[in-house]
Order: structure tokens, then sequence, then C-alpha cells
């Protein structure tokens, strides 16, 4: 059998691929690792709402009933919602055993990727990818995130990188994997909940239509992903010195706790959002709407290039 043979794709999104439409791929550990219910299931909604206000068709995947769902909503996006942490994390390594099971699992980046990519979805929106942990020099906890993105042909529009982590180390590995960073409508590259981290994009571009044509080459070459870093909204944006504060006690916790792997990232988000009496999260979900809108604008200018004509390269 097919990896396919394991993929359900709700009616929408098939349509929409196969006439040509834009769509937008979204995970789902946002939705079970990354909020409390009930925000969590109100953000899925809206991120939805907006991707279909720009033209384009939103794509939730998880894993659920020992299939790989691409069009989640309804009645399953709130199941979803509602299992919550009691769903699996399921990054690489874990499909195949989840699929075995039966098992309920949101999808990280990585493993959103790869769905996506079997579904021939070339675009995908989140909040903040994984990348190398602090003290990666002894824990060697590093996502697989940025190995997916060398390798799978989507490209993600994210806020950065997640202040929890060794950015400068993230960028390192992303460059060692081949990922063109790119930063949309800046030459920083953002931190999550800050503007900027004191790290450079590889590259600046300004538009949705010159992104999509160097997406487009990208995929013709078959050279991997992509990442678009998209800074969170300037009135959303924390000061990076205020939100370091909250991290490192976070931090603190976790190894006073004994937190490790992949369980390290829900725990740290979820002291954040205490440590900072919950404006963390209300910047969350404005950055991840921030993003399904660009990654929305984006589905539909490389939609439109595609129906004009191939990309030639000069």
């Amino acid at each position: 059998m097919s990896a396919k043979a394991y993929l359900s794709v709700s009616g929408e999104v098939k349509t929409a691929l196969g006439s040509g439409k834009a769509v937008v791929a979204l995970e789902s550990t946002i939705i079970t690792h990354g909020m409390p219910y009930p925000q969590n299931l109100e953000m899925a909604r809206q991120v939805e709402a907006v991707v279909r206000s720009a033209g384009a068709v939103p794509a939730t995947i998880a894993i659920m009933d020992g299939r790989l769902c691409v069009g989640v909503s309804g009645e399953d996006l709130e199941r979803l919602a509602l299992e919550g942490h009691k769903a699996a994390k399921a990054s690489r390594r874990d499909v195949a055993a989840l699929l075995a099971s039966g098992e309920m699992a949101g999808t990280t980046v990585a493993t959103t990727m790869q769905i996506a990519a079997l579904a021939g979805i070339r675009l995908f929106a989140t909040g903040g990818i994984g990348g190398v942990h602090r003290g990666a020099e002894d824990s060697f906890d590093i996502s697989a995130d940025l190995e997916e993105m060398g390798r799978t042909p989507v490209t993600v529009v994210c806020a950065g990188a997640k202040s929890i982590l060794d950015i400068a180390k993230t960028l390192e590995v992303l460059e060692t994997n081949g990922v063109p960073v790119i930063g949309y409508g800046t030459d920083d590259f953002p931190a999550f909940w800050a503007r900027t981290s004191g790290f450079k994009a590889d590259r600046r571009i300004d538009s949705a239509e010159e992104l999509a044509r160097l997406i487009a080459i990208q995929n013709d070459l078959g050279m991997g992903g992509m990442l678009v870093a998209n800074p969170i909204p300037e009135a959303d944006a924390w000061e990076a010195a205020v939100i370091e504060d909250f991290i490192a006690e976070a931090l603190d916790d976790a190894q006073a706790e004994g937190i490790k792997g992949k369980a390290t990232t829900p725990f740290l988000l979820q002291r954040i959002f205490e440590l900072t009496e919950g404006k963390s999260l209300q910047s969350n979900i404005a950055l991840v709407l921030n993003n399904a809108r660009v990654a929305a604008d984006i589905a539909v200018a490389l939609a439109a290039l595609k129906n004009q004509a191939p990309v030639r390269l000069a």
C-alpha cells in the first residue's frame, strides 16, 4: 500500500486542489497542545475564517481514527479541541504507530508538512516553528521541524522561532539543512512574541506575488521547503527583554520539575501564559491569525501564477 492509502482529504479541500484553487494547510498541535479549551477551538475557527476571507481554502491537518486527515472541520475539529493534551503530539517518528493504534494526535510542523505534501498542498501557516532548545549542547534537543523543512517541499509561514529556543543555533541548523529563511516585510528574523531576535533573515521580500514566484521556483527545483518569517503585529508584540524575563523563569521551573523532550514546549507555553496572566495567549492568537492571512495571500498569488503559465528560469 502507498502512503496515500492512509490519507483522508475533505471534499472541500479535494475540490479546491483539483481546480487549482489556493489552499493553506494548518497544523493541529496548536489546538491540542498550544492553547487551552475553549480558546483553542475559537482560535481554530478564527484562523479558518481569515484564510477564507483572503480567498483560500483552509486545511487543518490531524491524525484521527487511524487516518491522516486533511481538512478537519465541524464536529471533528471540536473533538480535537476537547481532547487537548490527552491527544498525542505527532512528529515523524510517531506517525506509523499512531495510525496503527488509531489514537488521536495533533500534528507538529514536521508532520503537518509531510501530510500536506502528500495531499499536494504547498503552503502551510503556523504560529512559530520548533528549533534548537536552549542547552542543546547537553540535551541534543533539536526539533524535527528543521530537518523536515530541508526535505519536504512545503513553505512554512510563521512568526519565526519561539523565543523559548536558542534562535542563533536554530538558524544555523536551518542553514545546514539548506532552508531559505525569508523575512516578510522585515530584515530581521522575528522571535514569536517579539518582532526581532537580533538576527537577520537570509532575504527580505515585501509582496505575496514576489514570494509566490520564489516558492514556485523552489518547488520546480525540488529543493525542499522554505521558511517565511512574518513578524507579530506591532500592537500585539512584546519587548524582547520583557518576555525574556518570563521565559527565564519558565525555564527554571521546567528544570526544577524535570520536564524534558516533547513535553518541554507545551509546559513552557503554559507557564508563560500563567506568568503573563494570559497576555501571552492573546499575542499568540494575534500572530497566528496574522500568519494565516499572509499565507492565504501567498497561496492565492501562487495559484494565480500556476494557472497563468509555468515558471521559467532566466
